[in-house]
């Protein structure tokens, strides 16, 4: 009996053993499985943040190329206007010449009728002359200035004397600087 208890001993230890064992083997695994969901979890988040940067990216570039589209199309007549400009100065000198000369006459009316039929296409077409006249401050944004003189006041000074040639904007954007003649 005495090896009968002995054995059963050994057993029951054994039986103890292993579950002691099987509890450490099951905490383990958990452990494991809580890493590797934890893991997991870190993987999805950063392929979900790189998935929202790339979309955004994506979103910014749409419309970045969109914008550059719209400002291709608004100025893509910019170099013929430029071109344009030394006729549309041909007219104010010659209407200038025919008022001189000639007073009210029907060239001149037929002049300034070309003229008025002329800026109105072109206007259309988004060209606006920028307003500027003698004793206006001078701007660097809008103005070349071509001479500087003494000013014939000293109101004048820093300011604009004379404008020698119109400036012309395509959509808010200068295409030619007026040319003026600041008094210093």
């Amino acid at each position: 009996m005495n090896k009968d208890k002995e054995t059963f001993d050994e057993e029951n230890i054994n039986k103890d053993e292993n579950i002691n064992t099987s509890d450490d083997t099951s905490n383990e695994d958990e452990t494991a499985k809580k890493q590797q969901e934890k893991t997991l979890e870190d993987e999805y988040a950063d392929l979900k943040d790189r998935n929202l940067r790339l979309f955004a990216e994506f979103e910014n570039f749409k419309k970045r190329s969109n914008k550059e589209k719209l400002d291709l199309y608004k100025s893509a007549n910019e170099s013929l206007l430029v071109d344009l400009l030394p006729v549309l100065d041909d007219f104010d000198r010659g209407i200038n010449l025919l008022k001189t000369e000639e007073g009210e006459s029907e060239e001149l009316r037929g002049m300034e009728l070309i003229q008025h039929k002329f800026l109105t296409i072109l206007e259309g077409k988004g060209l606006k002359a920028i307003e500027t006249e003698a004793g206006d401050d001078f701007d660097i944004e809008l103005h070349e200035a071509i001479t500087q003189i003494p000013a014939p006041s000293e109101d004048l000074r820093g300011k604009i004397v004379d404008i020698v040639e119109t400036g012309y904007m395509l959509n808010d954007k200068v295409i030619r600087f007026t040319k003026v003649v600041v008094g210093k």
